[in-house]
């Protein structure tokens, strides 16, 4: 058994991808439409590309409900990895992301949780 999708709500699919594209660098695989919506994937161009992130859309009250109160309290919905926090901080930042505060120790990593524009915090980290 392996992982290979997981899923990220988010409130608008278009948005979502550029955000996921053209500022956090990861790259589309899967764009066709499903009823409304779309199954639209991103996957890491640094990592293999059998492991997908689907942007599903949060037009679920269930999922909606679930995403809002994520973001109330300040809980990162997913967490991705990064070799270096401070060039990649320093490098979103530039491009307008919104930071909940600056790269921060946390045990054995060190971490900072970014907006993705579309309804999600989300932590990156260094080991």
């Amino acid at each position: 058994m392996k992982i290979s999708l997981t899923s990220i709500h988010v409130d608008d699919q278009d948005k979502a991808l550029s955000f996921y594209t053209e500022v956090l660098g990861f790259v589309k695989k899967q764009d066709f439409p499903v009823g409304e919506f779309k199954w639209l994937t991103v996957v890491s161009p640094e990592g293999p590309d059998d492991i997908e992130l689907l942007l599903e859309p949060n037009d679920n009250p269930v999922a909606r409900s679930y995403q809002e109160g994520l973001f109330e309290q300040g809980i990162p919905h997913a967490a991705f990895a990064v070799d270096d926090i401070q060039a990649e901080y320093d490098r979103l930042k530039a491009l307008g992301v919104a930071f909940k505060g600056e790269p921060t120790p946390a045990g054995q990593v060190i971490q900072a949780v970014l907006d993705d524009t579309c309804g999600n915090l989300i932590l990156i980290y260094q080991v």
